[in-house]
């Protein structure tokens, strides 16, 4: 399987982390939060739509408050939460050992 973009893999943090609360908003101001990227709504969608199409996320549309458009929820597939692993354990080691750089 093929490594995750940083981007890709920053994104599929902020999802696992929102669990069953990640939607557009709530992923864009999990981003800002943990990594202090601010997105615009149109990049993301973008991206999404390219996570999701490669298997490592599924959309799950829900009802909009007050008969409102439907609002597009998203979680990692069993394949994202593998490539988020394997990159985590790969970090890991990578910096396993790895003097202080003070």
């Amino acid at each position: 399987m093929k490594q995750l973009t940083r981007a890709d893999e920053t994104l599929l943090v902020a999802i696992h982390c929102l669990g069953d609360d990640a939607f557009s908003t709530s992923i864009l101001e999990e981003l800002l939060e943990r990594a202090d990227k601010k997105v615009t709504v149109g990049s993301l969608w973008v991206s999404l739509d390219s996570l999701a199409e490669r298997g490592f996320v599924r959309k799950h549309p829900k009802p909009g408050d007050s008969g409102g458009r439907p609002r597009v929820y998203y979680r990692l597939s069993p394949k994202g939460r593998r490539a988020l692993k394997r990159s985590r354990e790969l970090h890991e080691r990578l910096w396993s050992g790895v003097p202080p750089l003070d």
